[in-house]
């Protein structure tokens, strides 16, 4: 009875609202698991991502009206407050997260990002490990090179002071750095090809380095594209980067 009256003495919309952010969570982790493990089809992950973004909406705004209604209460009827005001500050955590790629300048729609786009390296050893993945490895051209160099005009290759022979020992080893799962590593070819898997839901995306004599040194271009998706958020261009960073680093090209 005690309980009974407890329950009922904090608002409905606050217990709904920590219900909905229950629900999230566990939508969340399932699309993650799922996803991780290969247990369902992808699109099964895509739509639980937008239920959970769902459910997560109405977490928060369910959590707000709520903490609203209770704060107008005499003090000594307050109950659920400190629930009210948890389930809002989760809530808002949790779809922050996954939000704060978009914020900022809208990244364009595209997923294959290259710091070639007039001769893109291509793709050879992934081609079998790519080949139930929705998106192609043939370049989509200029619409989607001129998507990029507006959204990303810093992304320009590489040119080390050094042989091809060595650029390429310093291109490998600044992919084994990256963490990338190693696919094929073509000396002869000048070609690296790996695999980058994402932490949560485990997309991944391929990336290939190609190392080519400029300048009386060498030239590094790298290609980073996804396996799912119409757009990226701008993964790939900040992968292409965090690489690029990696490579050129000066204690690095000074040996």
């Amino acid at each position: 009875m005690a309980q009974r009256t407890f329950a009922t003495s904090i608002s409905w919309v606050v217990l709904l609202g920590a219900g909905l952010l229950m629900a999230s969570v566990l939508v969340l982790l399932a699309a993650a698991l799922e996803s991780r493990l290969g247990i369902a089809p992808l699109r099964f992950g895509l739509l639980a991502l937008m239920a959970w973004g769902a459910l997560a909406i109405g977490a928060a705004i369910l959590s707000l009206i709520g903490l609203v209604i209770t704060l107008t209460r005499p003090k000594e009827r307050r109950r659920g407050l400190l629930l009210a005001a948890a389930s809002l500050v989760i809530t808002v955590g949790l779809i922050a997260v996954p939000a704060r790629p978009l914020t900022g300048t809208p990244a364009p729609p595209i997923h294959d990002i290259t710091t070639d786009t007039q001769d893109p390296p291509e793709f050879a050893a992934v081609l079998p490990l790519r080949a139930d993945a929705p998106n192609t490895t043939e370049y989509g051209g200029e619409p989607v090179a001129a998507q990029q160099r507006d959204a990303y005009p810093d992304l320009q290759p590489a040119i080390l002071n050094r042989p091809p022979h060595r650029a390429f020992d310093l291109a490998l080893a600044a992919a084994h750095e990256m963490g990338w799962d190693l696919v094929a590593a073509d000396a002869t070819a000048g070609r690296i090809e790996a695999t980058d898997t994402t932490f949560w839901f485990g997309f991944k995306d391929d990336v290939v380095i190609r190392v080519r004599p400029a300048h009386g040194g060498s030239r590094v271009d790298v290609r980073s594209l996804s396996r799912v998706g119409v757009g990226d958020v701008g993964t790939n261009a900040k992968r292409i980067r965090a690489y690029l960073d990696v490579l050129t680093d000066e204690s690095r090209t000074a040996q």
